[in-house]
């Protein structure tokens, strides 16, 4: 005698069966009979929230940590992309090469997509001006003036320090200057002694 009433069937679509004491999967949250219960046996979708194994790089063969709850592949794409040892990954990040300027994205592009407005690289993601939180023509042209400017002031201080170090190395030319400063003290401090004297002199005269 069948009692439809109590139980539960089986999720699994070929097996179907009234279990009366059912199990419930705690990835999936879906019902299943002592033979489909574990994720392998009912093809669990959300087995890798649950699922600690770490893996592994399939071309370099190192382990790829990744944070729980997200799909692992995702993981070992990115470590493939950015930091993979093998040759593969190398070449692959030399074509993927264009990386987006925007903060806190890692994304990398064939092909470079320049902002008309700011000329910065971004990704197809952050390629519009209100995505990537444009700062504009005039922002981006002062920009780059003042970083003109500071590199041409740098430019200018070590040509000059060259220069003047010639052939000598550092220590030495730093040696040298501290010389040259020492004796510039020297020679202020005798003419600021030898000038009242002559005032005297000149007051004895009189």
């Amino acid at each position: 005698m069948e009692l439809p009433d109590l139980g539960e069937h089986c999720t699994e679509k070929t097996c179907n069966r009234l279990d009366f004491l059912p199990l419930k999967c705690d990835a999936c949250a879906q019902l299943f009979c002592r033979d489909h219960i574990s994720y392998k046996e009912h093809s669990c979708p959300s087995a890798y929230k649950k699922d600690v194994q770490v893996p592994v790089c399939p071309l370099c063969n190192v382990p790829v940590p990744f944070k729980r709850g997200d799909p692992p592949d995702i993981a070992v794409g990115l470590h493939i992309d950015n930091d993979c040892k093998s040759d593969y990954g190398k070449n692959r990040r030399k074509v993927f090469a264009n990386k987006c300027s925007s903060k806190g994205c890692k994304t990398k592009e064939i092909v470079p997509v320049k902002c008309s407005d700011c000329g910065k690289n971004f990704c197809l993601k952050h390629r519009h001006p209100s995505d990537h939180a444009c700062i504009g023509k005039e922002e981006a042209m002062r920009a780059k003036r003042l970083n003109a400017l500071s590199r041409s002031s740098q430019n200018t201080s070590s040509s000059s320090f060259r220069n003047f170090q010639g052939t000598m190395s550092e220590d030495e030319a730093l040696a040298r200057a501290l010389q040259a400063s020492l004796q510039d003290d020297a020679n202020q401090r005798r003419t600021a002694q030898s000038v009242p004297r002559l005032s005297r002199e000149n007051c004895n005269l009189s």
